[in-house]
């Protein structure tokens, strides 16, 4: 297992109104991770997960295609170190 980081990921394309975030809460939450997944006022789906580095790579991978109905066109991927801030993954709503 490797050390714990944090991920923030910004997923362009058709990534509202399609359970983009409900599906990443259930994605997430199954590999162990923390974090949140919002959408932002830009159209854009922001994501932050904390856990294990070969988890969050996991998690990165999964984010370039999403649900079924989305159709993801990039994804912004920044790492850094863990903050420990989140305790599950959930929704936040709100911009």
């Amino acid at each position: 297992m490797t050390e714990n980081r944090r991920v923030r990921m910004i997923v362009h394309g058709r990534v509202h109104a399609v359970a983009f975030r409900a599906s990443t809460v259930r994605e997430a939450s199954g590999m162990g991770l923390a974090g949140i997944v919002r959408n932002l006022t830009d159209g854009t789906v922001e994501i932050i997960a904390e856990g294990p580095g070969d988890v969050l790579e996991r998690l990165i991978e999964w984010s370039h295609h999403g649900p079924p109905a989305a159709i993801v066109e990039t994804v912004d991927v920044s790492m850094a170190a863990a903050t420990g801030e989140f305790s599950g993954f959930e929704v936040r709503f709100g911009y």
